[in-house]
């Protein structure tokens, strides 16, 4: 069995095992829902028993997914982050009345970050006056921004727009 099918056949079992815990089902209970027996089913999902395709069949309707969903490839879902208010970096920012803090990792042209916005009362869009030549290199590195929500204390969450061409 080369290792593309080897991989797929080997899914099938753990897919059963997680939806019937999912669905809180009993071996027992899957196996009377699919009219398949429980010893059957506890073989597939240890991996000692690849299902033939009636059997398959039967157990997707019990839990109620198509059969692909048991022999298609999950995508690779990227890990997910939670950046707590005490651990969010400062992005800097060289516009007044606004403070930036970061709630996503740095992001290059093929990423997007995300900040936690604090706006000030008729804060200035505008870079700050006096801002020095260093930070006006700074400035032409800064991306547009939407806002997502507002909240009564001025906060909001922020996210780049997707830049024309990319």
């Amino acid at each position: 069995m080369n290792d593309e099918l080897h991989k797929v056949v080997s899914g099938i079992g753990p897919k059963i095992k997680a939806l019937r815990s999912e669905n809180g089902l009993s071996l027992q209970a899957l196996a009377t829902r699919a009219d398949v027996s429980a010893a059957t089913i506890h073989k597939m999902e240890q991996g000692d028993m690849v299902p033939t395709i009636t059997t398959l069949l039967k157990i997707a309707s019990a839990l109620q997914r198509p059969v692909a969903y048991f022999v298609e490839e999950q995508e690779h879902t990227p890990p997910t982050a939670v950046i707590r208010p005490d651990e969010r970096t400062d992005i800097y920012t060289s516009h007044t009345g606004i403070h930036l803090a970061g709630i996503t990792g740095p992001y290059d042209e093929f990423m997007v970050a995300a900040a936690y916005a604090t706006v000030q009362p008729y804060a200035n869009a505008q870079p700050a006056s006096g801002s020095s030549s260093k930070d006006k290199d700074k400035d032409k590195d800064e991306k547009p921004f939407s806002i997502l929500s507002w909240q009564d204390e001025a906060e909001t969450t922020a996210r780049p727009l997707k830049q024309a061409g990319r």
